[in-house]
């Protein structure tokens, strides 16, 4: 028992490869929502676009609405998308260099 290694999960690493996913996640949920409207399919719900914001997919997200042109005409995402965003950057700081 002695000889364990620590496990972190929490590395600066998986961190960012974790960052980098959820964003590539919520750009391409972005692009299919779009698409699944232009075709009259069946839509990704709104409070999954504004969790994967909350999860940290907050660029992608932003970045995917604006070059697809989705929902750009919705205040709660033109607004509610960069707000969470900059919450969670606040936050973040405040954590690391606050606390």
């Amino acid at each position: 028992m002695e000889n364990l290694v620590e496990f972190n999960l929490f590395t600066v690493k998986n961190v960012i490869i974790y960052l980098i996913i959820i964003n590539l996640i919520g750009f391409y949920v972005m692009w299919s929502d779009k698409r699944k409207a232009q075709k009259g399919k069946w839509r990704i719900p709104e409070n999954t676009l504004f969790l994967i914001t909350l999860l940290g997919g907050g660029i992608g997200t932003i970045a995917g609405m604006y070059t697809f042109r989705h929902k750009t005409k919705k205040l709660k995402f033109t607004i509610g998308l960069p707000a969470i965003l900059i919450l969670e950057i606040i936050l973040f700081i405040y954590l690391k260099f606050i606390i």
